[in-house]
């Protein structure tokens, strides 16, 4: 039976598809087309002759064998194959045919969409926001001819969307989903900052400067712990740019957010006291460095600043370092201390006195 092969494998080669896989999966297809028949043979395969774009059916019938001592139920053996092509079978092959094709095509389309994003999870892409009535919950995000999804969950809180607003994202992850690649993108995910960041900084893409940590809560403030690679460099100073303009350009992408930036420390209680920024901390006392909890003393007029806002900025604090920080009174630890000293001085003398 006919089937124009030829420009069937034209298509194909323009979409990056190779012949071999197309025959086999057009063989398959119209192989269990023909199962679909009416006295359809239950051993069959199709073989397709590109030169003469035509296509056979060739079946097998099964024999029964007669049961023997041994061998009781003896299975059936196949008959020769022969040529079984339904003479009414030109209009479902050719149904079957494109529908194979339509499915090789989506799935190489496919391909290279999940080939070109694969290698973008973790980087910071634009795109164009796309309003889907369906789909409320998510926010759609084109960038090019795909599509890439916002859900609610990696959205900024207070954040607005609107149809045909650019936005920056940074990408997830990249899944073959059912319908096709999946790319989840971000607009709440910490990593977002970095990149960010790393568009604006020259020092480090360089390696002079390098961001150690990353504390967010989106859409209020992040807290970012900084450090030098090389002698000189102010790494502080390196984020935040000729008169904040760096910094500046980074908080535009995000709205109403805050930027805390810090120096990083090898030394728990340093950077414990730099994480609780803007407050001072006039002492650091590491509780335990195995269970990583600290102590930050902090006069009293600075208590609620290093707190924050219901508790955002020790919060911040805790994550940036990893470290469980309790805050106390300065204040009320050197009245202790004081009053150790002169319990002891006390003491002291009165064991003087009884010598």
């Amino acid at each position: 039976m006919e089937l124009d092969l030829a420009g069937i494998h034209k298509l194909a080669a323009e979409q990056g598809i190779d012949a071999e896989t197309l025959d086999n999966a057009l063989a398959e297809a119209l192989r269990l087309a023909y199962l679909k028949t009416a006295h359809a043979a239950r051993h069959a395969r199709v073989e397709l002759d590109s030169r003469a774009g035509t296509f056979t059916v060739w079946a097998q019938d099964e024999i029964p064998q007669e049961p023997t001592e041994d061998d009781p139920h003896p299975a059936p053996v196949l008959g020769e194959e022969y040529d079984d092509t339904p003479h009414n079978f030109g209009r479902l092959a050719a149904a079957t045919a494109r529908q194979v094709i339509t499915q090789l095509f989506r799935k190489a389309a496919d391909e290279k969409v999940f080939g070109a994003f694969s290698g973008q999870k973790g980087n910071l892409i634009t795109g164009i926001v796309q309003q889907d009535a369906k789909d409320p919950g998510n926010v759609h995000v084109a960038v090019g001819d795909v599509e890439a999804i916002l859900p609610r969950r990696e959205q900024v809180p207070g954040e607005r969307y609107r149809h045909g607003e650019r936005i920056r994202v940074y990408v997830v992850n990249v899944n073959r989903g059912l319908k096709g690649p999946e790319i989840i993108v971000s607009r709440s995910h910490p990593e977002l900052v970095r990149r960010l960041f790393e568009r604006e900084v020259p020092e480090l893409a360089s390696g002079a400067v390098s961001i150690m940590s990353i504390a967010r809560e989106a859409g209020a403030r992040t807290k970012i712990a900084v450090r030098a690679n090389a002698q000189g460099v102010n790494p502080k100073g390196a984020l935040i740019g000729p008169g904040g303009s760096r910094v500046r350009a980074v908080m535009e992408n995000l709205g109403q957010e805050k930027i805390d930036i810090v120096d990083w420390s090898a030394d728990p209680a340093q950077f414990v006291a730099a994480a609780l920024s803007p407050a001072h901390a006039t002492k650091v006392q590491v509780v335990s460095e195995k269970n990583k909890t600290a102590i930050a003393f902090i006069h009293d007029d600075q208590l609620s600043l290093a707190i924050g806002k219901e508790g955002q900025n020790a919060r911040l604090a805790a994550k940036l370092t990893g470290w469980k920080i309790g805050i106390e009174s300065e204040e009320v630890r050197a009245r202790k201390a004081a009053q150790a000293a002169k319990e002891a001085e006390a003491e002291a003398s009165a064991e003087s006195s009884a010598e």
